[in-house]
C-alpha cells in the first residue's frame, strides 16, 4: 500500500481538530505511542497547527491493531475487526471506506463447543481495515513526525517543559506537552514519578494477556465458517484471514487464546505455546488438521483491559500531560480512536491557557 496521503479525508479524526487560530501558539507535543490512539491524538494536534512528534518502541505504527507479515502470508494478530456504535467515530469510519483504508467484512461466523459448530446469525456489522488491519495507522503516520524503534523510559518536567528520554540514555527532546497512549501498566509505570496521580488511575486498570497464534495450511480447510468463538476451550477465537476483503488467497489463521489460558500460560515458550493451542484448534473443530506449513506465536502481554476506566482520557493542565488508550473509555478499536481524540482536546486547551506552559 502507498503509505503517502492521497487525500485530506484519508486521515480524518472527526471534527475533534479544530482549526488553528492566529491568537493560538502552536505547542510542542510529543505523543508515546503509535497505536491507533496516539495516532489518532497526533493526527488531531497536528492538523489544528501543532509541531507534534510520535515516538513508539515498534518498527512500524499499529500497535495492537498490526498485521503480521511473512512472505506472501498475512496475519491480523492483533485486533479483528472492530464495530461502530458511537456517530464521531462513524464519520470517520465512513471517510475511511471512501478511501478504500476499510470496509465491512461478512465473514461466515460460529460457535465452537466440544466439537460442535453452530453456525452465528447476528446483525453486527464489523468492519476491517484493507489490506490489513494495519491500514488506518498506517495513513495516519504517513506524514507525521514519528521515531521509530524509539522506547521512552524517563519524563522529566523542568522550566515548564518536559524533557524525554530513551532507554539507551539518549535526550528525545524537549516538549510543551506529552501525551501517553502505552497500555495501562507501561503508562502507570512511566508516569510513576513526573505525574503520580495520573499513574494511580492507569495502575487501577487490569488488562488481560492474549497468546496468538498464526498458522498457514498448504490447502483451504473446509469447516464452514470464517470466524468462531470458542466456548470450554484454551481458545477464545479464532479467524481465517483470507476471508476478509484485501488479503492474499493463502489459507492463513489466526487463533487466539482465552484470556485465563494467557494468564495461567502467560511465560510458556513460544513454540510451545503454538503447537499447544494448534492441538486445541483441532480439538475445538472436531477433526484432525493437516500439518501447518507456517506456525508461530506472539505474545500479547497487554491486550484487553478488564476494568477500563469511565473517563475517556486522564490529563492534568498543571504538567501540561496527558494519557490515553482503549483502557479509558472503552476496551474495543472505536474507544481506543475516541480517547486519542479526547486527550487531543484536553491538550488544545492549553492553547488558550498560555500561562500553564
Amino acid at each position: 500500500m502507498d503509505p503517502r496521503p492521497r487525500s485530506t479525508s484519508g486521515n480524518h479524526v472527526s471534527e475533534t481538530s479544530p482549526a488553528p487560530t492566529g491568537s493560538h501558539q502552536p505547542l510542542d507535543v510529543a505523543v508515546i505511542g503509535a497505536g491507533l490512539s496516539g495516532l489518532a491524538c497526533a493526527r488531531s494536534l497536528s492538523e489544528a497547527g501543532n509541531r507534534v512528534h510520535v515516538f513508539d518502541k515498534a518498527r512500524g505504527p499499529g500497535g495492537r491493531m498490526a498485521t503480521r507479515r511473512d512472505g506472501e502470508l498475512r496475519f491480523d494478530h492483533g485486533a479483528q475487526y472492530f464495530t461502530v456504535r458511537d456517530p464521531r467515530f462513524r464519520r470517520s469510519v465512513e471517510s475511511w471506506e471512501n478511501d478504500g483504508l476499510v470496509t465491512r467484512w461478512s465473514g461466515a461466523l460460529a460457535v465452537l463447543r466440544d466439537g460442535q459448530i453452530k453456525l452465528k446469525h447476528d446483525a453486527t456489522e464489523r468492519w476491517v481495515g484493507v489490506p490489513g488491519m494495519s491500514a488506518v495507522c498506517r495513513r495516519l503516520a504517513a506524514d507525521l513526525d514519528v521515531t521509530y524503534g524509539s522506547r521512552i523510559v524517563q519524563l522529566e518536567r523542568r522550566d515548564n517543559r518536559w524533557r524525554l528520554g530513551t532507554n539507551d540514555g539518549a535526550d528525545a527532546g524537549r516538549f510543551d506537552a506529552v501525551v501517553v497512549s502505552a497500555p495501562a501498566p507501561q503508562t502507570a509505570a512511566l508516569l510513576a514519578a513526573p505525574a503520580a496521580q495520573l499513574a494511580a488511575r492507569a495502575d487501577e486498570v487490569e488488562m488481560a494477556p492474549c497468546w496468538a497464534v498464526m498458522v498457514s495450511y498448504s490447502k483451504a480447510l473446509e469447516l464452514g465458517f470464517d470466524g468462531a468463538f470458542v466456548e470450554d476451550s484454551p481458545l477464545g477465537w479464532i479467524a481465517r484471514n483470507r476471508s476478509k476483503p484485501g488479503r492474499p488467497p493463502r489459507e492463513a489463521w489466526v487463533l487466539h487464546a482465552s484470556p485465563e489460558w494467557s494468564r495461567e500460560h502467560l511465560e510458556l515458550d513460544q513454540e510451545i505455546a503454538a503447537q499447544w493451542l494448534t492441538d486445541a484448534f483441532r480439538d475445538a473443530v472436531g477433526h484432525d488438521l493437516p500439518s501447518p506449513t507456517f506456525l508461530t506465536a506472539h505474545r500479547w502481554r497487554f491486550a484487553l483491559p478488564e476494568n477500563p476506566l469511565s473517563d475517556p482520557c486522564l490529563f492534568d493542565p498543571d504538567l501540561a500531560i496527558a494519557a490515553c488508550g482503549d483502557w479509558a473509555g472503552g476496551p474495543r478499536v472505536e474507544g481506543a480512536f475516541l480517547s486519542g481524540c479526547a486527550a487531543a482536546q484536553r491538550v488544545l486547551e492549553l492553547r488558550s491557557t498560555p500561562k500553564r506552559l
